[in-house]
């Protein structure tokens, strides 16, 4: 469903359950699987999520959906996977690394979620992606109100999630939805353009950097205090040290 390779301080998981990359509980326990792997590797900085399909993801699987609401226990089928969806999507928000997904086709509801609990985001110009839940009677419940709210603002929220409207990725980054749209005969060579210059950095670094983020955008914890702290345990490291005295030396 999901395969994981890693190369240095890169990972790319690929998305790859034909026809559509649909979620269901097989899907969420690989993807728990694939974060367990980067998180145990310290040489990893960068996780690439994409897709083999022309699909990046559908979202929920349709024939899972239909046999859970068609039994007795339906509706708690439902949301317990939906929990599930949540908590695997959480863990991949803040996971030390940057996650980066390359979105190449269609993503929407669960699908998009996904994308929305990365870092960054690529997409094809020719994509279409949103959030259209509403339009069956439901709500994006996997993080996808709360996540979309943060990322693009209350307007476009409202606007793509009230009104289950799919937009093209051409307008994605417009929207805020997206960093960067590239595409499609190019995307794979963008994205990976973005994910080798990242994974360049220093893998420390970028893991304070993000944590600082996350409390930002929490604000439950003093964060000029986290951006102290963190400093301080970026000079304390040799190689932090030789970079800043390599940047020295050639500003001489």
């Amino acid at each position: 469903m999901i395969t994981l390779t890693i190369d240095g301080p890169i990972a790319v998981a690929t998305l790859c359950r034909p026809p559509v990359n649909a979620i269901n509980d097989e899907w969420v326990n690989r993807l728990c699987q694939v974060l367990d792997e980067v998180e145990q590797a310290p040489q990893v900085s960068v996780l690439w999520i994409r897709s083999a399909q022309k699909v990046f993801c559908a979202g929920a699987d349709l024939a899972l959906m239909h046999s859970i609401l068609a039994s007795a226990d339906g509706r708690e089928r439902m949301i317990d996977l939906t929990r599930r969806m949540q908590q695997v999507f959480a863990r991949l928000e803040v996971l030390p690394k940057v996650t980066l997904a390359e979105i190449s086709g269609p993503a929407m509801g669960g699908g998009f979620e996904l994308a929305l609990a990365c870092d960054l985001r690529i997409v094809a110009d020719s994509a279409r992606i949103g959030l259209p839940e509403a339009g069956l009677g439901l709500l994006p419940a996997a993080g996808g109100t709360q996540r979309m709210t943060r990322i693009c603002g209350e307007a476009t929220a409202r606007r793509l999630i009230l009104g289950a409207e799919l937009v093209a990725g051409s307008d994605a980054v417009t929207l805020g939805l997206a960093q960067w749209s590239a595409p499609a005969a190019v995307l794979e060579q963008t994205a990976r353009a973005n994910v080798e210059r990242i994974a360049a950095l220093p893998a420390r670094a970028i893991a304070e950097c993000k944590a600082c983020i996350a409390v930002a955008l929490d604000g439950s914890a003093d964060g000029f205090e986290t951006e102290l702290a963190g400093s301080a345990a970026l000079l304390a490291l040799p190689e932090t040290q030789a970079r800043v005295a390599r940047f020295l030396e050639g500003r001489r």
